[in-house]
């Protein structure tokens, strides 16, 4: 669901409810639109997460620690400058909006107390995070706006904060029910229940709509006139006692996958059937089980956006090169035909004048011996456009030796390639990212590398899980891991495994000598599917003792032979 004011209200309680003052002990910036706070609260160290990305916006309490740039951004520093040894002594939501505005007692740098608002505006794509003084002067946002961006509400420093407008609705914390009925009579019947309750009342996610029209009729897009009116109102009578009295039961929809889909701060029996509805304890666990995964790939995909474009670049680049060579080689295969014309005019020369345009001749090459019609350069004589022909058959030959050859060069690079991203869709932190660049400067790739210094003290670090019968797995994440686990850690007795037929980790299952059981084979081949380009299970994996597997020389790190393997077929499995 979106983050509704009423989400956001659940937040701010749970924020509140924690502990009496919160401190702010450090600020932190994982990505681009998200600040972390470090706060000490009921005695223990949280994260206050104010994210305003468009693809997560949210204002919540975790437990997750997030990996940070190494060097902190500027909005991060002046936050650091302003709030970090503050106290939270104030929370409010103004207007019953998607809007958090926390009250810091803090010291200046001249060491007198003052207070400043940090304003949280969740709302969508305009999600923003406000930095003012006391009297609301903004200090610093996460998104300014001038007056090229909007003439109605400007976002700088110096203005003064005002409230977004907003439509004027009613809330439903003080709907009794003669205000009810009269907002149902002005409505009308004709449109469904789900737009009476997100047009008539503020503050209300669609997800929530659909679950309380879903509650009193058994359908999401009942119309108004089919509705028992009664049943609605005690739904939504039941609804309302439980924003009041913050009786909430966080829950989260999945799919068959395990992938989330849906959120809320309320039971989801809609969608009871089609997904699989779990029940967390707090509002702050739910939204780290729905949120975690988001997070990473987009922490992720902000910090690699230099490789992105790097491999988007070479694999259009590559492409455009195996396309021109495929065009060439095909055109190389009329050099038969060249000489097959060349033979022709040698055989009919004596019937040749200067200044012919055309042959017409036998084809003795063909059984049937049917008449053709060759043409013939005006410029030239007999012989001469015989030679030509010669000429071009005997280019077309080389030609088609020596595009064969590149052809398959390049589309060894464009599998190379595939596999790198594969890796990167899959890294999980900065050291991964890191390894990648380091891989694809050894792989030629410098010069496209921009500001990148390789390290001096470059180690590699490839995972390391236990089976269930306590075997050591070691798993490649990029191709130069790949090559460091089967190669270097690797012992010739134990187990190599990879997906079968594209890019993916070199899994070693470590035996020491002893004979590994049924699931632990199980579970290396289930990992090895997870960590490759697989999508769609049963994945084939192909197995092998280490000694079977050979380097291929002058390949690109992480391409090996094999021989002697067998093959498993499984559903891959995230460690």
């Amino acid at each position: 669901m979106a983050f509704d004011a009423f989400m956001m209200r659940a937040c701010l309680n749970e924020l509140a409810s924690a502990g009496d003052v919160a401190k702010i002990e450090k600020v932190y910036q994982p990505q681009n639109d998200e600040i972390d706070l470090g706060i000490r609260l009921g005695g223990k160290t949280r994260r206050l997460v104010f994210n305003v990305g468009p693809n997560a916006p949210r204002l919540q309490l975790s437990d997750i620690a997030k990996e940070n740039p190494e060097k902190a951004p500027m909005l991060c520093m002046l936050l650091r400058k302003h709030i970090t040894g503050g106290r939270i002594v104030s929370i409010s939501q103004p207007d019953l909006d998607r809007i958090a505005d926390l009250t810091v007692s803090a010291y200046d740098e001249m060491g007198f107390p003052t207070e400043k608002h940090l304003i949280a505006e969740i709302m969508g794509k305009y999600a923003n995070l406000i930095l003012t003084d006391k009297d609301y002067k903004i200090i610093t946002a996460m998104k300014l706006v001038d007056f090229a961006a909007s003439t109605v509400r400007q976002i700088l420093p110096g203005l003064r904060y005002t409230l977004p407008e907003q439509k004027p609705r009613l809330s439903p914390l003080d709907i009794d029910r003669a205000q009810f009925d009269r907002a149902l009579a002005e409505f009308g019947t004709e449109r469904t229940v789900e737009k009476f309750i997100t047009s008539s009342w503020s503050g209300i996610a669609t997800q929530i709509a659909h679950e309380l029209c879903y509650r009193a009729t058994g359908g999401i897009d009942t119309p108004v006139r089919e509705a028992d009116i009664e049943r609605l109102y005690s739904v939504f009578s039941e609804w309302q006692r439980l924003l009041i009295s913050h009786s909430y039961t966080p829950t989260v929809a999945t799919d068959s996958s395990g992938k989330p889909i849906d959120y809320s701060y309320m039971n989801i029996t809609y969608l009871e059937g089609a997904a699989e509805i779990s029940h967390f304890d707090s509002i702050s666990a739910l939204l780290d089980a729905y949120f975690a995964e988001k997070d990473r790939v987009e922490r992720i995909r902000q910090r690699a956006h230099d490789l992105i474009t790097l491999l988007n670049n070479a694999t259009a680049r590559t492409e455009r090169k195996l396309a021109l060579q495929r065009e060439a080689l095909l055109e190389s295969e009329n050099g038969e035909l060249y000489k097959r014309r060349a033979d022709l005019i040698t055989a009919n020369i004596y019937r040749i004048k200067r200044g012919d345009s055309t042959l017409v001749c036998l084809d003795y090459y063909d059984e049937s011996c049917p008449e053709v019609t060759i043409e013939l350069d005006t410029r030239l004589s007999p012989s001469q456009n015989a030679q030509r022909l010669y000429k071009l058959y005997n280019k077309s030959k080389t030609a088609k030796a020596v595009l064969t050859e590149q052809i398959a060069i390049w589309e060894k690079e464009l599998v190379y390639l595939e596999s790198v991203r594969s890796f990167l869709d899959k890294a999980e932190c900065e050291d991964d990212l890191a390894e990648i660049r380091e891989e694809l400067y050894r792989s030629g790739y410098s010069s496209r590398l921009t500001g990148y210094r390789p390290s001096k003290k470059f180690k590699m670090k490839p995972m390391q899980l236990k089976t269930s019968g306590g075997f050591t797995l070691l798993v490649g994440r990029n191709n130069i891991q790949n090559e460091y686990v089967t190669f270097k850690l690797a012992r010739g007795e134990d187990i190599w495994f990879h997906v079968k037929d594209m890019p993916g980790s070199h899994v070693v299952l470590v035996t020491e000598g002893t004979e590994p059981g049924e699931e632990d084979y199980t579970e290396a081949a289930q990992i090895a599917a997870y960590y490759s380009k697989a999508t769609a299970a049963p994945v084939a994996v192909d197995y092998t003792r280490i000694k079977y597997v050979k380097k291929v020389s002058g390949a690109k790190p992480g391409f090996v032979i094999y021989k002697t393997n067998y093959t498993a077929y499984v559903t891959p499995r995230k460690p």
